[in-house]
């Protein structure tokens, strides 16, 4: 209900889109994040801000996260001023990348306490966040689940993953694998055309209209390849890391991956040319510097 009172900690790219669609709603916000610019931002929106995720506990009836890393997120969660030490919120929504390991024991400890924790990871990107179209992953007791989808309408469409802690985050790095994936493969191809003499917006065209059709060629390549403004909005570093948390997964899974092995090792090289602050779609660059051409409208 929008008369709820709702904690949202994490205001970067992501979650600071996502809080200002809830207060666009009508939901009353208290708001946590370690950048007093972004706390602002959502302020003179008409939020509140509260110094801890402790606080915001306090003052929340359900807490929401988006947060860079599994270590920040289980600090958030669980630490010494986290939402479980708060006293008020009983739900703890977990809207970052983490897998499943951290998700496991976001659910134990809130549920040892009869809260409940949801792991609830979210695709689209900055621009899915903005406009409210965000793929929605949900795992945790189905009826805590339900009670959301309301809230979270308002950010994209809810796709229920099971009642298994965790299953939202396996669903989502699959989801992050093939996004990589497919944007490195389609760096080496656009440099492949490129340097035979095609034009890669054309490129873009037809394979977007063809079997080999994917997000990368639909939409983070037009949009931030062939400009050369390189700003889709997905660090490297993150990007690196979600892959990285796949591949563990898989591993103990008993899952071999060869190909994301090779996805990992190329945002790696990536990261390690560019920086970790650099957006995902510099991995384009690399391929560009071995190759010898430029990948631009």
């Amino acid at each position: 209900m929008p008369d709820q009172v709702i904690g949202f900690i994490g205001l970067g790219q992501m979650g600071g889109r996502m809080a200002a669609r809830l207060i666009e709603a009508g939901y009353r916000l208290v708001v946590c994040d370690r950048s007093e610019a972004a706390v602002a931002a959502l302020v003179a929106c008409g939020a509140s801000r509260a110094a801890t995720p402790m606080e915001v506990a306090d003052r929340a009836d359900l807490v929401l996260a988006s947060l860079p890393t599994p270590d920040v997120v289980h600090r958030v969660g669980l630490g010494e001023d986290g939402v479980l030490r708060g006293q008020r919120a009983r739900t703890f929504v977990d809207l970052s990348t983490t897998g499943p390991r951290v998700a496991v024991q976001l659910a134990d400890a809130f549920a040892e306490q009869g809260r409940v924790a949801i792991d609830c990871p979210v695709s689209g990107g900055p621009a899915g966040a903005e406009k409210g179209t965000l793929a929605i992953m949900l795992s945790g007791p189905r009826e805590s689940c339900e009670a959301l989808e309301p809230l979270l309408r308002h950010l994209g469409k809810p796709f229920y993953c099971g009642g298994k802690p965790g299953s939202a985050q396996v669903m989502k790095l699959c989801n992050n694998l093939l996004s990589v994936a497919a944007l490195a493969v389609s760096a080496e191809a656009l440099v492949m055309g490129v340097k035979a003499g095609l034009d890669p917006r054309l490129m873009c065209e037809v394979i977007s209209a063809g079997s080999g059709r994917n997000s990368a060629v639909q939409d983070k390549i037009p949009r931030a390849v062939l400009p050369r403004t390189f700003d889709f909005g997905f660090p490297a570093g993150l990007s690196l890391k979600d892959v990285r948390l796949c591949l563990d997964e898989a591993e103990a899974l008993g899952v071999p991956m060869v190909v994301g092995s090779a996805v990992r090792q190329m945002m790696g090289v990536t990261r390690a040319a560019f920086g970790a602050e650099a957006d995902m779609t510099t991995i384009v660059k690399v391929v560009e510097q071995w190759a010898g051409v430029e990948v631009k409208g």
